[in-house]
């Protein structure tokens, strides 16, 4: 059982703590639908293993999800393909850009992990491969595994994304030159960039990712959505990769394993215990935002609660 704590206490203690530069950095402003969020936005959501709730802020508003999507799609990935998929992508941090081409030219064209750009649109490719109509169906296992049926990919954003994705064009190209792409790169960028623009609230992705604080099932559902050592190897992925060129920094300061989005969210999950999601769309140098990772160290310093 997760101890007795009072967290909409602790959000309100964290958040009133704030000064001016807590609110440091800017939005995703390179993805054109991503800068016109409104900067001042906060929501926090935590839900136990138990399903108790604790919200503040802006916790219900949905927000584009960006790569925290990933975790899904590998998610997936995994249930069809099992260990098979790491002779595509690796389980290394990158030390490098999320979007870097020097490190896959250096090797070969199999990316450092899933959750950077070039690991996510090998997923996607895999997916494109095995599934009859994949973005139906991506969106139907998400549904399904998080008892959210209203969940939906938003056009506008992956459109937007199309426009200004030069970077994941020449990924794709480059990994296909390599042989690691083995469909159409239009079809499997397609895949991508919807999946990035997935669009959910906290309280949402808390309640799709629960599954990973629960050996695999998600509580509320009860579904079994991947097995418990696939949910630990997906754990460890987070813990390592989870946060760009930031992974290390966040395992240090917060102890939890977790994955961040350009759109200014950030996910951690405690196994055995609960699940954490926090929206602020002003984002760090890293990519990660800048208020979200300060919230989660907060947390995990008042509550004495990391995997550490």
């Amino acid at each position: 059982m997760t101890d007795a704590i009072d967290y909409q206490e602790i959000f309100r203690e964290i958040v009133s703590g704030f000064t001016d530069a807590d609110d440091r950095g800017d939005v995703a402003a390179y993805i054109p639908e991503l800068g016109k969020i409104d900067p001042r936005k906060l929501g926090i959501h935590l839900t136990t293993v138990e399903q108790i709730h604790y919200s503040f802020g802006d916790s219900d508003e949905k927000f584009s999800i960006q790569s925290i999507a990933k975790v899904l799609s590998l998610t997936l990935a995994l249930k069809i393909l099992g260990k098979d998929i790491w002779t595509r992508v690796g389980v290394e941090p990158s030390g490098s850009a999320f979007n870097s081409l020097v490190q896959l030219e250096y090797e070969k064209g199999i990316p450092r992990n899933p959750f950077i750009n070039a690991g996510a649109i090998v997923v996607c490719d895999i997916l494109v491969s095995c599934l009859t109509d994949p973005k139906v169906e991506l969106l139907e296992f998400i549904r399904e595994t998080s008892g959210i049926p209203t969940i939906d990919y938003c056009s506008t954003v992956a459109e937007s994304e199309k426009r200004m994705g030069f970077r994941n064009i020449a990924l794709v190209n480059f990994m296909k030159d390599f042989g690691n792409i083995h469909n159409d790169a239009d079809l499997v960028l397609d895949l991508y960039f919807h999946l990035c623009s997935i669009e959910m609230s906290c309280k949402e992705i808390v309640q799709a990712f629960l599954f990973l604080a629960a050996d695999g099932i998600n509580p509320v559902t009860k579904t079994t959505v991947i097995n418990s050592q696939r949910s630990k190897r997906i754990n460890s992925l987070m813990q390592m990769c989870g946060f760009y060129d930031e992974a290390g920094e966040f395992a240090f300061r917060v102890g939890l394993p977790g994955k961040s989005g350009v759109g200014g969210g950030i996910v951690a999950v405690h196994p055995g215990k609960f699940c954490i999601a926090v929206w602020s769309p002003k984002l760090n140098e890293n990519g990660n935002s800048h208020k979200g990772m300060k919230v989660l160290e907060e947390v995990t310093t008042k509550t004495k609660f990391s995997i550490f």
